[in-house]
């Protein structure tokens, strides 16, 4: 209770999350515009592993995506004096990505290219629980299911396939994917909608 009788709200959860988050990106978007080589780092370090992961789901290939990320830190190092800070600066990084990403498949698509490589099962193990491994089978079956629904998604048409990959992989708000991709909230909803529909169909799982 404040001296005055009036009761103090305290900056704790998520909006005070979200308050430090935005202070912090100012501060690297600060040493980032005054050149500092470690700020860059940084932000490679922060960012690089999301980033990858959206271009695989996008162009399904783990070579390429390795080198979309690459140039898209070339524009992002050449474009961060521009940025307006219209966004958050992850948003804006997928916001980049995202175009770097639809620029790739146009040039796939016109030089007649398909995607280099099948999902290997094997390679999307990963570890679940306190450190500990999951039992071989068990690791398996989930490798299966990862592949499965990795398969399904490269199914889709690219703007829906970005759609599931910002909204239902990478977790992010309906606001973000509206900065991201520039769409008003009901379109990015109506065509999430029909692309869950069709991964359904896809996977076997849509109820009658």
């Amino acid at each position: 209770m404040s001296p005055g009788g009036v009761l103090e709200i305290g900056q704790d959860g998520p909006a005070a999350d979200a308050t430090a988050s935005r202070r912090e990106d100012a501060v690297l978007l600060a040493r980032l515009r005054q050149g500092e080589p470690e700020a860059f780092e940084q932000l490679v370090r922060t960012h690089q592993d999301r980033l990858y992961d959206f271009c695989v789901r996008m162009v399904g290939d783990r070579e390429e995506a390795h080198d979309l990320v690459q140039e898209i830190f070339v524009s992002v190092h050449q474009n961060v004096r521009r940025f307006r800070e219209d966004a958050k600066l992850s948003t804006w990084l997928f916001r980049i990505t995202k175009n770097h990403c639809i620029n790739r498949l146009k040039y796939l698509k016109r030089r007649g290219r398909g995607r280099s490589e099948e999902y290997d099962e094997t390679s999307t193990l990963w570890v679940d629980g306190p450190g500990a491994p999951p039992a071989p089978d068990a690791a398996l079956e989930s490798a299966r299911e990862r592949a499965r629904v990795q398969w399904a998604i490269s199914q889709l048409e690219p703007d829906a396939r970005m759609l599931v990959a910002l909204r239902d992989i990478e977790g992010l708000s309906y606001d973000e994917i509206v900065d991201i991709t520039e769409l008003p909230e009901g379109t990015v909803k109506s065509r999430l909608h029909r692309a869950r529909e069709k991964l359904a169909n896809l996977l076997g799982r849509l109820e009658p």
